[in-house]
């Protein structure tokens, strides 16, 4: 087991809008060749730089096993790292494959009282076997997935700030519902067009109009208290 700490995961297969059901599609895997950290825009290589990735905050049992895993448990790893596992859906597999060291996403709450994005991570190994997929005991256990051949792939990620506000998905739904008739950045935002991956890409004029989002009500407090 590669990774550096424990990780109780996410959301199950059979989870709503928020998790990651099943897809017996998108098997195609995509890799794309970026070479530049962070979320850095180079219109002759890949459409995405950046990622939104769901976890589950809450205490959620399956099999014996709980799969809370919010940005604070992140925060309490060694070295604030921690594998992404438990990705049972082909098309956000091929997201994983696709992600690339130094690439940054946002950690997002789901199945909880108010999903939302509560901070930012950043891709700190490429993907590589997921071992919770051997595992009968797991509750992401894939017998038909084979040890030379595996199914399911991984990616490390290390925690890099908490958001400066809590962006939830009630606003940026209503965000996006204005952008569809006013062609605005989250007109095509995954969380609602692909709604029900875990693993979902962000084109960077996204990641980078939630990244002004969080300063909203902090700049609105400031003018409040000068008054």
């Amino acid at each position: 087991m590669m990774r550096q700490s424990k990780r109780k995961r996410v959301t199950s297969p059979a989870a709503d809008e928020n998790g990651r059901g099943r897809d017996a599609g998108a098997e195609a895997t995509i890799r794309k060749n970026v070479s530049a950290p962070r979320c850095a825009s180079d219109s002759r290589k890949a459409e995405y730089h950046c990622w939104l990735m769901k976890s589950e905050p809450e205490s959620r049992m399956e099999k014996g096993v709980d799969m809370k895993f919010g940005i604070e448990d992140l925060k309490a790893q060694p070295n604030q790292v921690a594998c992404w596992d438990g990705v049972r859906n082909y098309q956000a597999r091929n997201f994983m494959r696709a992600m690339e060291v130094g690439q940054e996403g946002f950690f997002y709450h789901s199945n909880c009282k108010e999903p939302g994005i509560a901070g930012i991570i950043k891709i700190v190994k490429e993907a590589y076997p997921d071992h919770t997929q051997f595992d009968p005991k797991n509750p992401h256990y894939d017998a038909s997935s084979k040890k030379d051949d595996p199914k399911w792939s991984m990616v490390d990620v290390q925690f890099v700030r908490m958001l400066k506000r809590y962006i939830s998905l009630a606003e940026l739904k209503k965000l996006h519902q204005k952008h569809k008739t006013t062609a605005g950045p989250l007109r095509n935002m995954a969380l609602f067009t692909r709604a029900r991956l875990s693993v979902q890409p962000l084109t960077q004029e996204e990641f980078d109009y939630i990244l002004t989002l969080e300063d909203e009500n902090v700049e609105q407090e400031e003018r409040e208290g000068d008054d």
